[in-house]
């Protein structure tokens, strides 16, 4: 008996939607009063049919009140959580902060700025790697160890 509406993607759909289902429960409403009529029992019937109708909804109305109050509430909830959540969230991780701090632990930003100078320091190194022709460029020194009858050298020297 029950009729679900389509899902529509436009307000003319929706529309007629609409129209076809309050037509058919005009119908289902008028089938009823004939069945009544044919029951012989007439304005009775009748009149428990409306009866029941305004108790059914009475009904809907009551639960569509009370869901919209229990969504409303679900949202309010919703809200005050979340704000409650992201204060938690900051002040934990405040804390955690102060206590890598404490430490001596460096924060990511910390390391975020010594990763760019060391890049940095990197590009400039192999810019004047590049300028220096291999004549000049430093060669390795290597000591060489000392006869057993020579002093050591001294470094520098």
């Amino acid at each position: 008996m029950s009729k679900k509406l389509p899902v529509a993607d436009d307000d003319e759909a929706l529309a007629r939607a609409v129209r076809a289902s309050a037509q058919q429960i005009w119908q289902a409403g008028l089938g009823a009063f004939a069945k009544a009529q044919e029951a012989g029992e007439g304005g009775r019937s009748f009149t428990r049919l409306v009866r029941d109708g305004s108790v059914l909804a009475k009904r809907a109305r009551e639960v569509e009140q009370a869901s919209g109050t229990v969504a409303r509430a679900a949202e309010r909830a919703t809200r005050r959580s979340s704000g409650s959540w992201g204060k938690l969230e900051q002040v934990f991780e405040e804390r955690v902060a102060r206590a890598l701090a404490t430490i001596g632990v460096p924060a990511a930003s910390e390391v975020e700025a010594l990763r760019r100078r060391v890049d940095e320091l990197e590009m400039m190194l192999a810019e004047l790697s590049a300028r220096l022709p291999a004549a000049v460029a430093p060669k390795k020194r290597t000591r060489r160890a000392p006869k057993p009858d020579e002093p050591e050298e001294e470094e520098g020297a």
